[in-house]
């Protein structure tokens, strides 16, 4: 493979430099991703209804749940091609491209299926109002149907993201966000078609966007120029892509079920409370996305490195992923700190939930290292291949926010505050877990190159 367009090889050269040439693309994409996700709510909110905008927050919610098996088999594909990549083994990355269209294939259709029928049922359990069930069944069927376009999306992604290249993604993720708030104006004013067109939207520019990324990768990523003989079926490759995609699978619905939860103990307190709480998560979703980036990066780089059995090189990405996490985890507990009521004052104008909402993100600000944290130990581990941490952090964030909760917010000079020191005594939690399993060193041993060798 002497030509290597569109790929970076990330086991040789300035570790830092690799971490933060590739963690830039993917922050813009995902603040991008979340400015969008913004823009969509009050295109909705604005010009089809409050109800209307209740029942797509609510389907979002347990879409999610359809989404995470897709989301998790294209982790494990991403590892098993960032692994193969290190070491040098082109023949094993194109059979590992050509097998997870395979296995997204399959469970994109199944989470297609199953979310379009099942609609009307999840609806019923969720106890869906009356007046809002039909704007939710409508988002929920097309939306659903779309699972095999976000299958392949994100199959895509992870695949490039694991040869080096974070900013093929990013340039169709910025086109489809462009493409989904024109469609959504033209579908929802124009052709008035309320949530349906704000479903359909969705689902076109992320089909355009996945064609789009594969079309590109066609053309420019040498490892790419696929041959009939890397499409036949290898079966020990697709119980690796199941072997690690499936458990961080259960590890993003464990820690989305634990926030469900958590969220079900705010609402008791009342509407002040959950608004306040509501303004801080807005907040916080961009707070996590250099983390996420961050991790995203640790997670190739530590993918490659192992795959070409530079465990040394494994450490020093680890370390040097952890002081730029430290760094802005401070600058952002400073922001918090200082302007923490002017932030808050962007999503509610009364005072007093202002005020609240502000003191809320200075308790949690002052866990923003452990938070890191977390991102960077689940990136750098997944990278490895160590899928038994993924169901480790999942239950960590669960067993925290049940046990937190229920302790803190039963002291009487706690209170409600409890809801916020149980997202902060969970990121210790789960960040340090993260940690530890580092530093055992475990992971020498969870390579799919090394058991390949092995075998």
């Amino acid at each position: 493979m002497e030509k290597k367009t569109y790929v970076v090889d990330m086991t040789k050269g300035n570790v830092t430099n690799h971490l933060l040439h590739f963690t830039v693309p993917l922050l813009i994409g995902n603040l991008i991703q979340q400015f969008y996700n913004i823009a969509d709510s009050i295109i909705v909110g604005q010009f089809v209804g409050s109800k209307a905008l209740g029942a797509v927050g609510a389907v979002g919610n347990v879409m999610f749940i359809f989404f995470a098996l897709c989301l998790g088999l294209s982790a494990g594909v991403g590892i098993i091609v960032s692994q193969y990549f290190g070491a040098n083994n082109a023949k094993k990355v194109k059979k590992t491209i050509t097998n997870s269209v395979y296995v997204l294939g399959v469970a994109g259709i199944l989470m297609s299926l199953l979310a379009v029928f099942l609609a009307p049922q999840i609806l019923v359990w969720m106890n869906t109002p009356a007046d809002t069930y039909e704007y939710a069944l409508d988002y929920m069927r097309i939306t659903g149907a779309a699972t095999i376009v976000v299958a392949a999306y994100n199959a895509i992604s992870a695949i490039l993201r694991a040869l080096g290249d974070s900013k093929t993604p990013l340039i169709f993720l910025v086109v489809a966000s462009i493409l989904n708030i024109g469609l959504d104006l033209l579908f929802v004013l124009q052709f008035d078609m309320g949530v349906q067109g704000a479903a359909l939207a969705t689902a076109i520019s992320q089909c355009l966007a996945a064609m789009g990324s594969i079309v590109m990768a066609a053309c420019k990523n040498p490892y790419f120029k696929l041959h009939r003989e890397d499409f036949v079926l290898d079966k020990e490759l697709v119980r690796d892509i199941l072997g690690l995609g499936i458990p961080v699978a259960g590890q993003n619905t464990l820690i989305s079920l634990s926030c469900v939860l958590l969220q079900s103990v705010v609402n008791s307190y009342g509407s002040s409370v959950m608004a306040a709480y509501t303004a801080t998560a807005r907040v916080e979703q961009l707070v996590h996305q250099p983390f996420n980036s961050l991790g995203m990066a640790a997670s190739t780089f530590s993918g490659q490195n192992i795959g070409a059995k530079l465990y040394e090189r494994v450490t020093e990405g680890n370390r040097k992923a952890l002081k730029v996490m430290v760094l802005f985890s401070l600058i952002m507990m400073v922001v918090m700190m200082l302007l923490g009521n002017s932030i808050i004052g962007f999503f509610v104008d009364e005072p007093a939930i202002i005020q609240m909402g502000a003191t809320g993100l200075r308790m949690t600000s002052l866990m923003y290292i452990a938070l890191g944290l977390i991102y960077v130990s689940r990136g750098t581990l997944n990278g490895l291949g160590d899928a038994k941490y993924a169901f480790i952090n999942g239950a960590c964030e669960v067993l925290g926010r049940i046990v937190f909760v229920v302790v803190l917010t039963n002291i009487p000079f706690i209170g409600f505050w409890g809801v916020w020191l149980t997202n902060a005594f969970t990121w210790v939690l789960a960040g340090f877990a993260g940690l530890i399993r580092f530093k055992q060193g475990k992971w020498r041993q969870c390579s799919v190159v090394k058991k390949e060798v092995a075998a």
